[in-house]
């Protein structure tokens, strides 16, 4: 099973393991991580599921799609040059092992 490393404010970090197929956002969600609020359950319509991606996965992710990126110009933490929305990240075997740190706030 695919596992992402989560990476809290303050370094705090989480292994979470990955069913196949979700999304970081849903994998997050269902083991209770906090940082992740998930308001939208993953439409892409809130941007509560903000994430920074470990500079050295970011050419690994599928092209930001044009919802995302007008989602990312709102988000409640500062937008950067590695930020992504975790219900976009789709988690295959080649992202095992995935970390992103959580923004301090989602809202």
């Amino acid at each position: 099973m695919p596992a992402i490393t989560f990476i809290h404010a303050d370094g705090k970090s989480e292994r979470v393991e990955t069913s196949g197929e979700e999304s970081a956002m849903q994998a997050a969600t269902r083991h209770g991580l906090d940082g992740i609020l998930a308001e939208c359950g993953g439409n892409a319509m809130c941007a509560t599921c903000h994430v920074y991606v470990d500079e050295s996965w970011l050419a690994r992710l599928p092209d930001m799609a044009d919802d995302e990126d007008a989602l990312l110009d709102g988000t409640a933490s500062e937008r950067r040059p590695n930020s992504r929305l975790s219900c976009q990240i789709k988690i295959t075997p080649e992202l095992d092992g995935l970390i992103v740190k959580l923004p301090e706030r989602q809202v």
